[in-house]
């Protein structure tokens, strides 16, 4: 590490992004070597793509950036493994090489000068600093309303979560040192980061439109997103659960009693509305219950198989490329 200025790694995932990663690595570069000649940070800094098995052109974009610029090194995964789990490859393989790291996408959303105001939260003592959107007046009303509904729901679940803060993140190397300490294969890294701890801070800054491409999350794979946050750190559906079937329970236990003082009275209908209405009303609870707690037993079920959460199968510092410490690999 270095003894007076910190080594940064920014940390980008990508996945099929050979459209916009040609236009968005220079403004990467370009903002390292400006903290670089700031006197920000150490010339060992670097900007490391993770390739998140890419169908298109990503990769070989990537490999011909590292060979460009020392600054630049990529990383790829043996198959895509989604954007935590990428995420995560990137961060474990800079945590020794490095002093401090910035997650961002590689979309050109966030804005870079950001990183300026978050070393300055590092350098005033904070090993976490979040990004965090100033507004969501670019967004859609049904994205924008959907959006702050997730964080309410996730708040409401018990999941610590940073208001509008997504992946674009400081994180100290001791920071990720234990973060590597959690094992679990669900990943969602925006509620984990809280879990570390550490003295943190937030950083808002104006998120703009995608610079090319398309978004790789639809609504479909944000409402799996949510719920994967939601089960993989909250047991309070669970508990919902149980507060249900006592809700359920006592309904029921009224409707006995109600039944036996109309027997008694010999008032008594046989209707077969009230009898289905009760069926249904129960049988709806019971599956609802046990959908909720399927998922769980299926997060269970994938822990306890230990897999790993990523393979990396090439480094472009192992095919010709600058190595991390800015030698030619093959003098490294």
């Amino acid at each position: 590490m270095s003894a007076s200025l910190p080594i940064l790694w920014i940390v980008v995932p990508c996945y099929n992004e050979e459209a916009v990663l040609p236009i968005t690595a220079p403004l990467f570069l370009e903002k390292i070597k400006n903290l670089i000649e700031g006197g920000r940070i150490s010339d060992e800094s670097r900007i490391l793509f993770v390739n998140d098995g890419s169908r298109d052109g990503t990769w070989e974009i990537i490999r011909s950036l590292a060979g460009s610029d020392v600054h630049y090194l990529g990383i790829s995964q043996s198959r895509n493994r989604g954007h935590q789990n990428a995420l995560l490859a990137g961060l474990m393989e800079a945590k020794d090489r490095c002093d401090i790291t910035i997650t961002i996408d590689c979309d050109g959303q966030d804005d870079v000068n950001a990183m300026d105001r978050m070393i300055d939260e590092y350098e005033n003592g904070c090993d976490i600093v979040y990004g965090v959107r100033s507004s969501r007046e670019s967004d859609s009303f049904f994205k924008r309303s959907t959006a702050h509904g997730f964080y309410k729901l996730m708040n409401r679940m018990g999941v610590e979560l940073v208001y509008d803060h997504a992946d674009y993140r400081l994180a100290s190397a001791r920071v990720l040192r234990h973060l590597a300490e959690f094992r679990e294969v669900n990943l969602f890294l925006r509620g984990m980061f809280p879990l570390v701890g550490f003295k943190s801070a937030s950083v808002y800054y104006e998120r703009h439109e995608r610079l090319a491409g398309k978004s790789h999350y639809p609504l479909g794979k944000m409402l799996s997103f949510a719920l994967d946050g939601i089960t993989s750190l909250s047991i309070k559906p669970l508990t919902l659960i149980v507060i249900l079937g006592l809700l359920a329970s006592f309904l029921g236990f009224v409707g006995v009693i109600w039944a036996i003082v109309e027997y008694l009275l010999q008032k008594a209908i046989h209707g077969w509305s009230s009898t289905i209405c009760v069926i249904l009303f129960l049988g709806g609870i019971q599956l609802l219950s046990i959908g909720v707690i399927g998922e769980y037993v299926g997060k269970i079920y994938m822990e306890t198989k230990r897999r790993p959460r990523y393979i990396i199968s090439e480094k472009t510092w192992e095919s010709g490329g600058a190595s991390p410490s800015g030698e030619h690999a093959e003098n490294a």
